[in-house]
């Protein structure tokens, strides 16, 4: 419990709040990363996730590269990236680095979630009269969304925990207290920056969940976080499409 006070005091001790390693700047620039990282990301992935879960093709292709991406340790290749592109390409490398381990998380979130959706009711939208167009953008895309969250959040996570590390190569962010703090034995400034990264991790977690749970349309029920119920699915689909045919 000694410990835990002295990180508390350290947390919000007035000199937290100054300089070029205060802990608002070490946040911002945490979030930079983790923001531009899974942004770009997603572009890459997301697009042809949808494409595989939309046309059925490739999918064991997919399921290869994610298996071989998430096999690979985060921390070796954000050295090796460092070493190869220079020092003086630091954020590049580690940007490359994040967007590489959040692409299986939203490749896979995005064509199961387009996968799990019942062929009956993409069936009863083409009966509809809906084109293939309107079938992705207005029964595929609606129903596959909370599956995506679900896999935006993971890869969120994951590069939030990779950041953190990322700090031993001088990039910044929430981890550089606990890498700094570990050779000078200043264990309250480690358990301090871990309680900062730990409630990062939360809070993103939170308001993803929340996100994810909202995502599912109305009317539907979701029997787990991101299932979609089949029934309830169809039901919701026919008043989508004859609204559409309408």
């Amino acid at each position: 419990m000694n410990l835990f006070a002295e990180a508390l005091a350290w947390l919000f001790s007035p000199e937290r709040l100054e300089g070029q390693y205060a802990l608002p700047v070490l946040l911002g620039q945490h979030l930079f990363f983790t923001v531009i990282s899974v942004l770009i990301a997603a572009v890459i992935a997301v697009p042809i996730g949808w494409l595989i879960g939309h046309t059925g093709r490739g999918r064991e292709i997919a399921v290869a590269v994610s298996g071989a991406a998430r096999a690979v340790p985060s921390f070796g290749l954000l050295v090796l990236l460092v070493l190869l592109m220079g020092v003086l390409h630091i954020p590049e490398a580690a940007t490359f680095t994040f967007v590489l381990l959040a692409i299986p998380s939203l490749l896979a979130g995005a064509y199961t979630g387009l996968e799990a959706i019942d062929r009956r009711i993409i069936d009863a939208a083409r009966a509809t009269g809906m084109t293939q167009w309107q079938v992705f953008w207005k029964v595929e895309v609606p129903l596959g969304l909370p599956l995506l969250i679900g896999g935006l959040r993971s890869a969120t996570l994951q590069v939030i925990a990779t950041v953190t590390i990322a700090a031993y190569v001088n990039l910044g962010g929430l981890g550089w207290p606990i890498i700094q703090g570990i050779p000078l034995r200043r264990f309250d400034q480690v358990l301090g920056g871990a309680i900062l990264v730990a409630v990062l991790a939360l809070v993103a977690d939170l308001l993803l969940a929340l996100a994810q749970r909202a995502a599912v349309p109305a009317g539907i029920r979701v029997s787990q976080p991101g299932a979609v119920s089949p029934r309830a699915a169809r039901r919701a689909v026919a008043a989508t499409t004859t609204t559409a045919s309408a």
